[in-house]
């Protein structure tokens, strides 16, 4: 392991108090949405003090465009993603030993889990670029070299297994002490979906939001400014836990925020390149607003599709479960808690498979037997790779699984869509389930006919398409 010495991280070696701003974007202009006591007076203070973090947590806390409030507390696919993520290494693990990992970052199972990890909006849109396979590069070595892979799946599997944060970071240690050439601590952005009170996510942003707040050089690349990174990062969680959560990826997001320019470090005005830090803050706020956006549209899309899912169920004869975290929603003055079940029927499941089922967006249940009969994961601009892992997921943990699967998207999507279930990591895994795509317009056009002249789940046939050679 490394040897690190915390050096009196959070001393409150001054007790002067300083002030934040957040740059925000509404109707197109750009204005400082927060300030907390007074601008900063260009005092350098290393390691920051309590004084100067707390003003800037809550800046972080308060801004609704910002990640604490769009992914960390509001963000629905961050929750759904950690049991797919996990599936997902699982099968990326099993196929290293198994030696079918392949010699390329497409079509393998870790293009999977990190397509996955991407999705998780702005924070993590390029997780996956540091495991491209670069041809002329020969990096990252895990793709040619058998020995690497090995060590790369051993440390993964160590990491999904483990119950001690020992053990995670031991694995960490070994596959940092390996120095397998281009795989950095961007791996630890995996980790971190499968242990987040351990593990921060690293990335550029992280590490440059990092350095302006506490004052150091930590290097994107090396290991052991990640641990580092990582030592500092867990002392000062823990002196302000009551502020944010023990998972790490509330602080990794305030980090996020402040690498990216939309929070602003106290003395940071007085700085050289403040100009230019200044334009790179207001048009990553400018980008934000846009975001938000696009993103409330989708959520009222979204929220379309399961009425239509929820009243076409009923009207099929069929009791109907929403994703709990939508059970607060309405649509056309018909609240979803009123015309859906309050839990899904005793299933003798594990509750990390009830868990995982709680969550997918609609599913339609036999009034006699309580068995699941259709599953619908309603898709919006980004989640087409997770809500297939949640498929999958559901299909093979419950035993005798006889459902019917339905992922509901834009038919802007539909050649996506196709792509990613004929993909080699998911056709072979998908023949054995009924598994189809159904398109919006489809869905918003047809559902009240099917609803009159259907009987049965059987009327979806009508517009429900599927790539060649799944089951149907």
């Amino acid at each position: 392991m490394f040897a690190l010495e915390v050096k009196s991280l959070l001393k409150l070696e001054k007790q002067i108090g300083f002030g934040c701003v957040v740059l925000r974007v509404t109707n197109g202009l750009k204005s400082p949405a927060l300030s907390m006591g007074e601008r900063g007076i260009g005092v350098k203070i290393s390691p920051v003090n309590f004084e100067t973090l707390l003003p800037l947590i809550e800046c972080y806390k308060s801004d609704p465009e910002g990640v604490y409030a769009t992914w960390f507390i509001a963000g629905e696919e961050r929750m759904k993603a950690f049991r797919s993520i996990r599936r997902g290494v699982k099968a990326t693990t099993d196929a290293i030993t198994a030696n079918t990992f392949g010699n390329d970052f497409k079509g393998s199972p870790l293009e999977v889990v990190l397509s996955a990890i991407t999705e998780q909006k702005q924070v993590f849109q390029g997780a996956a670029h540091p495991f491209y396979w670069k041809p002329k590069l020969r990096i990252p070595d895990i793709y040619e070299s058998r020995e690497n892979q090995k060590l790369f799946g051993a440390a993964l599997e160590t990491c999904l297994n483990a119950t001690k944060e020992e053990q995670v970071l031991g694995a960490l240690s070994r596959i940092a002490h390996a120095q397998i050439k281009g795989l950095g601590p961007a791996m630890t952005s995996i980790i971190y979906f499968l242990h987040p009170t351990i593990v921060p996510p690293f990335n550029t942003a992280m590490v440059n939001g990092f350095n302006l707040l506490f004052g150091d050089k930590k290097k994107l690349g090396s290991w052991e400014s990640y641990m580092g990174m990582r030592e500092v990062i867990v002392a000062a969680n823990e002196g302000v836990r009551g502020q944010l959560s023990k998972d790490l990826g509330a602080f990794a997001g305030l980090l996020f925020e402040i690498g990216m320019g939309r929070l602003q470090v106290p003395g940071q005005s007085a700085s050289a390149d403040w100009q230019e830090q200044k334009d790179k803050a207001e048009k990553a706020a400018r980008l934000r607003h846009a975001e938000v956006v696009a993103q409330k549209q989708e959520e009222s899309l979204h929220t379309r599709m399961q009425w239509r899912l929820i009243a076409l169920g009923r009207a099929l004869g069929y009791e109907v479960h929403v994703a709990r975290n939508d059970r607060h929603c309405s649509c056309e003055g018909q609240s979803f808690a009123q015309l859906t079940r309050p839990d899904l029927p005793p299933m003798g499941w594990p509750v990390e498979v009830l868990d995982t089922v709680r969550l997918i967006d609609v599913l339609w249940l036999d009034r006699q037997t309580g068995e699941i009969v259709c599953a619908f994961e309603v898709e919006k601009s980004t989640s087409i790779y997770s809500g297939i892992l949640r498929m999958e997921d559901l299909a093979r943990s419950v035993p005798g699984c006889a459902c019917h699967f339905y992922l509901v998207a834009p038919p802007k999507r539909e050649g996506e869509v196709m792509a990613q279930l004929n993909r080699p990591a998911f056709r072979d895994d998908l023949k054995a389930f009924p598994f189809a795509y159904l398109p919006f317009d489809a869905l918003e056009k047809h559902a009240e006919a099917m609803a009159t002249f259907g009987e049965s789940r059987d009327i979806l046939s009508k517009i429900a398409r599927r790539p060649q050679g799944l089951t149907t």
